[in-house]
């Protein structure tokens, strides 16, 4: 009898994270862009800002900072711009843990195939390695909103990006994703 009722409490519990999982895969594969401010810890180093993503790998983060940094990313290179003092690097993408980040069929590829782990009943994660990166990616477990990610790079650094007031399919000019 113990057997059968751990039997069914465990596909029970398979059940709910199987769909849990397909709900924050259809939640994705119907979100077009996003916006959102975001604060992101590097270390002891904080930065806030604000981004406008449009899959696929494009995005637009404008930081609140001294240097007035902006990220610009056409879906194969991205720019990083000190406004102020007008220094720009250049990099491939697909060089970036962004490129995965920004992929939203790499993504729900990899969602398929991990198990969601519940945070606090507040947060979906999951974790995906990748190329010598490990990603967490956060979601809402209530509206199923991301609410960030956090990367570790082959250094090790550890990146932590948390989002907020986030819109959804808010309609977006391609423009703004034109490389300074």
């Amino acid at each position: 009898l113990r057997i059968i009722i751990i039997f069914i409490l465990l596909n029970f519990y398979n059940e709910a994270q199987s769909s849990m999982k397909k709900k924050v895969i259809l939640k994705l594969e119907n979100t077009h862009t996003l916006s959102f401010n975001f604060i992101q810890t590097i270390g002891e180093k904080k930065e806030k800002g604000n981004c406008i993503l449009k899959y696929p790998k494009k995005i637009y983060c404008s930081y609140n900072n001294l240097n007035k940094k902006i990220i610009v990313s056409n879906g194969k290179s991205l720019v990083i711009k000190n406004i102020n003092s007008g220094t720009y690097y250049i990099y491939p993408l697909k060089k970036t843990t962004l490129n995965f980040l920004l992929d939203k069929s790499f993504l729900i590829s990899k969602i398929r195939n991990l198990k969601p782990r519940v945070i606090d009943n507040k947060y979906i994660n999951f974790e995906i390695s990748e190329n010598n990166n490990k990603i967490n990616i956060f979601f809402d477990s209530k509206t199923l909103d991301l609410l960030g990610w956090q990367t570790e790079d082959i250094y090790q650094n550890l990146t932590i990006t948390f989002i907020s007031l986030i819109e959804i399919n808010k309609p977006f000019s391609d423009d703004m994703f034109i490389l300074p």
